[in-house]
């Protein structure tokens, strides 16, 4: 299963818990707890080895840059 299917199952779960959560708990503290709950998913998903598109894109990015610079430094 790759990252997108096992966050998207996950989060089809919560929100199907949550809309029936929501119904007893004011809206505000029911932000607040999917606010909580949607980090600690991604922290879980990431100790997995996954992390979201536009983290990677960042990376490979910064990445991109660090080898200009080195290839540049071995040119002097």
């Amino acid at each position: 299963m790759n990252d997108k299917n096992l966050s998207d199952a996950l989060k089809n779960i919560i929100e199907k818990e949550l809309r029936a959560l929501s119904k007893l708990i004011p809206k505000d503290i029911m932000n607040n707890i999917e606010g909580r709950i949607s980090r600690q998913v991604q922290h879980i998903i990431e100790q997995r080895g996954y992390v979201k598109n536009t983290k990677y894109q960042n990376l490979e990015k910064i990445i991109e840059e660090l080898e200009k610079r080195i290839s540049e430094l071995e040119k002097n």
